[in-house]
């Protein structure tokens, strides 16, 4: 793991808070060469791009039925239980999510409000590569099922033998979702964002992924189709004092690290001697883990912060804004009252992250790279538009009409006032 940083001062924490980038995504024309190809040639392009960077022949993107619905006869009972037990866990958390707006008399005869409509179609983007997250799945399906979106597709990239990870079309089924095209990386968010002749336009992109398909996805936005929000490698914050448990911010720490090469894992912490501890125990421990290389490689991206003040150990975490944010210290409710910017926050020493990830029923698809401070996770919200509704009666307008006429007329908007104004002049 990186050095050890004291109180830094806040001059410094703009650079200190610099996410891991990867220089070949400086060029954005890469990006638009990619769409503009697949909005020209569909799926040729699609093939071209799939053998080109994953050494994939494809012909057929869309799996069948059949595929799909064989997949559970090849997940042992254990497994199959656990995903049902957090598509369950899942559902009922954002089920709750569902809100019944009233309508709101304003004043006499003025009556709003708001109207929850679905999405009609959307893409998933379940990323593939050293660990394809059939969780993700279920964290996007869920509140695409339960807010009825009309058109539900997964895009995701199949393995070295074009297969599809069983684990991700069983929780595919229970999501009820019908077409999975074998499609990963820039040209798969390109596809779902323009559309081509076997995969459909949607209206909005969700999903996680590397930052080819992060900056894919920004630039989708940028040109007519939704995103849920910027979500691109993993990263984890996690804040400690001399009481915690130095075993198990360890093992946070490295759940975390071995997502990829790019996540990155900071450890904010009131004791010196802690951040020490936990060092120790990370090299204990990462000896045992099949993904070493890997974690090994996120954590030259890691960063050690000591702060002998809790208060500007807060304003630092705010300013880092982390997409996962652990609280290790035994002042749990000053942490929790203080932050702002964080994705999901985990409180206390039985709280990990990978419950989160799975099964405890919160999104695991969160803003990364600082995006907290401006964007919410994937909730049932992210499926839905919101619609506002106002009906006036005569009485209602004519107590407003004065008042409409003033501002459109200090605005400069004659026909706004003129709008009023001629409902009632066949009356004067």
């Amino acid at each position: 793991m990186n050095k050890i940083i004291f109180n830094p001062d806040k001059s410094s924490w703009a650079t200190l808070t610099q996410r891991p980038k990867n220089k070949a995504l400086a060029d954005k024309k890469f990006i638009s060469n990619i769409f503009n190809e697949v909005k020209k040639n569909g799926d040729l392009a699609l093939e071209k791009y799939t053998y080109k960077y994953d050494g994939l022949k494809l012909k057929e993107f869309k799996l069948s039925q059949s595929q799909i619905k064989k997949s559970k006869n090849n997940l042992n009972n254990k497994l199959k239980e656990s995903i049902i037990k957090a598509y369950k866990n899942i559902r009922k958390f954002h089920q709750s999510q569902k809100v019944e707006y009233k309508k709101i008399l304003i004043q006499d005869g003025v009556k709003c409000w708001i109207e929850s409509k679905p999405i009609s179609k959307v893409g998933l983007y379940i990323p593939g590569g050293t660990a394809p997250l059939f969780s993700s799945v279920l964290m996007m399906g869920v509140p695409a099922q339960i807010a009825n979106c009309d058109k539900v597709i997964i895009c995701t990239p199949p393995n070295q033998n074009l297969h599809i990870q069983d684990e991700i079309l069983f929780a595919a089924e229970l999501c009820g979702i019908e077409d999975i095209y074998t499609i990963g990386g820039a040209q798969a968010i390109a596809a779902m964002a323009v559309g081509t002749e076997t995969i459909p336009k949607v209206e909005k992109i969700f999903g996680p992924g590397n930052q080819y398909v992060t900056e894919s996805k920004i630039y989708a936005s940028l040109n007519g189709c939704a995103i849920d929000l910027p979500a691109g490698p993993s990263e984890l914050l996690v804040v400690v004092d001399k009481n915690s448990n130095s075993k198990y911010v360890a093992a946070d720490l490295l759940s975390q690290a071995e997502h990829g090469a790019d996540s990155q894992v900071v450890l904010v912490s009131l004791s010196k001697n802690k951040i020490e501890d936990v060092i120790k125990e990370v090299d204990k421990q990462i000896k045992n883990l099949s993904r070493r290389k890997i974690i090994k490689r996120s954590l030259e991206n890691s960063l050690l912060v000591y702060f002998d003040s809790k208060n500007d150990a807060a304003n630092f975490i705010n300013y880092y804004a982390p997409e996962h944010y652990i609280i290790h210290a035994i002042e749990e409710d000053f942490f929790v009252s203080s932050i702002v910017n964080a994705g999901s926050v985990f409180i206390g020493q039985f709280s990990p992250e990978s419950a989160g990830d799975y099964i405890s029923g919160t999104n695991h698809v969160l803003p990364t790279n600082g995006f907290a401070k401006q964007y919410s996770g994937v909730n049932l919200d992210s499926f839905y538009k919101k619609i506002s509704f106002q009906k006036i009666s005569k009485k209602g307008l004519m107590d407003l009409s004065e008042n409409i006429k003033i501002l459109a007329k200090a605005e400069k908007l004659d026909a706004h006032a003129n709008a009023v104004s001629v409902r009632f002049k066949d009356e004067n």
